[in-house]
């Protein structure tokens, strides 16, 4: 039989204590191993400071003559340039120079077939000595009608000679003296006439307007040439002729900056074929109009010596030298890589390392020239800016520096 449940089986035994789980130490030290592991890999893998590249800004001082106020470019033009063609239409019969010869005033360049020309002429010839044999004859049947005349007038005076007589000696003399008139503005005529067959055999010649070299030639014997176009088959001009004495650089400012441009300016250019040969030039006009669809105004600047290097629509950087008002601050000048310079929302700025951050500050560039670029304001002298670096920094941004 099932002994049944008595009250000391309910009493609970005070002097013993529970004991403690044998499991529970390992999960302990489980626990701790993996917090420790987590926190390894977080130390890890935790975003690092990106590496910058920096350089100090330098503050400089320069002469007023020396400082670049703007940088340009522009094109070697001349301003004596011409296509030369023919004031006929007519067939080249031959062509006397070839591209890069050099022609004086009034050279023959070229002839054209002057056949048809010269067989009017000699028909206006003709006619010329034509009217003045015919002049010559009146001239004759005058002076014999003005000595009948004289005889009718010495015999009416003498009461031997009749009024008819004397009218129609008169009349006579009148008419000869009208019909020499009429022949003497008909030799006018045909001389005229002579003369502009002449001229017509004279533009069969093709003669150099000024001084200067030939830089093309665009037409060949057997074709034809025409002051005008008259399609593919005829050409409009023999040569282009360039007076090299002429050359000069050709430049369109921003509209922005001409207020840093004055006639005489001391201008230094540079070739692209060049790069090293310095060529000093003078500003000698600003066109006085702005093109509105570029916002730029034109200006013409010349060599102050010539060079046989020097070719026409070559290209050239120029920088405009300062004079003593375009400096302020007696002449101190912030200058910085132009691999600092950053462009953003249509602005220059540049990025400041400062306390191990950076700062985002937007400057004022004046020109660039040489791999640098000059700060007119935002930047003070001796302060970092990152030249190379993540291009997606942002302002505030812990970095880590470099100097180079």
């Amino acid at each position: 039989m099932i002994p049944k449940p008595t009250l000391d089986d309910l009493r609970i035994a005070r002097g013993s204590k529970p004991e403690a789980p044998k499991r529970m130490f390992p999960v302990i030290l489980i626990a701790g191993a993996l917090a420790a592991i987590a926190s390894v890999i977080w130390w890890s893998m935790r975003p690092k400071a990106p590496v910058v590249r920096t350089v100090p800004v330098r503050e400089v001082t320069r002469a007023s003559g020396d400082l670049t106020v703007l940088n340009a470019s522009g094109y070697v033009t001349a301003r004596r340039a011409a296509t030369v063609s023919s004031k006929i239409t007519a067939k080249v019969v031959e062509v006397l120079v070839e591209e890069g010869t050099k022609v004086k005033e009034g050279e023959v360049l070229a002839r054209l077939d002057d056949t048809n020309v010269k067989a009017s002429l000699l028909m206006a010839r003709a006619q010329l000595a034509s009217a003045k044999a015919l002049m010559a004859e009146t001239r004759v049947r005058l002076r014999e009608a003005q000595q009948e005349l004289q005889r009718q007038t010495d015999l009416k005076k003498g009461q031997v000679a009749t009024r008819a007589d004397f009218d129609h000696a008169e009349a006579a003399a009148l008419a000869f003296q009208a019909r020499l008139e009429q022949q003497q503005a008909d030799v006018d005529v045909a001389a005229r006439t002579v003369e502009i067959w002449q001229q017509q055999l004279d533009d069969t010649v093709i003669r150099a307007p000024f001084p200067g070299i030939v830089t093309s030639k665009n037409a060949q014997p057997g074709e034809m040439i025409s002051p005008m176009s008259a399609g593919g088959f005829t050409r409009t001009g023999i040569c282009t002729v360039v007076d090299m004495d002429s050359l000069e650089i050709e430049i369109d400012v921003n509209e922005s900056y001409i207020n840093r441009v004055e006639p005489g300016q001391a201008v230094e250019g540079t070739l692209d074929a060049y790069p090293e040969w310095k060529i000093p030039c003078h500003v000698t006009a600003i066109i006085p109009t702005a093109d509105r669809e570029k916002s730029t105004v034109r200006v013409r600047v010349g060599f102050d010596k010539l060079d046989p290097r020097i070719l026409p629509e070559m290209s050239v950087k120029v920088a405009f030298r300062g004079t003593g008002d375009a400096v302020s601050g007696g002449g101190r000048v912030v200058l910085l890589p132009q691999a600092a310079v950053r462009q953003q929302d249509g602005r220059d700025i540049v990025m400041v390392v400062r306390d191990g951050r950076v700062e985002r500050r937007a400057v004022s560039v004046v020109n660039s020239h040489a791999g640098e670029s000059e700060v007119g304001a935002g930047l003070a002298g001796g302060e970092r800016v990152v030249v190379e670096g993540p291009p997606d920094l942002a302002d505030g941004a812990a970095v880590k520096e470099i100097n180079p």
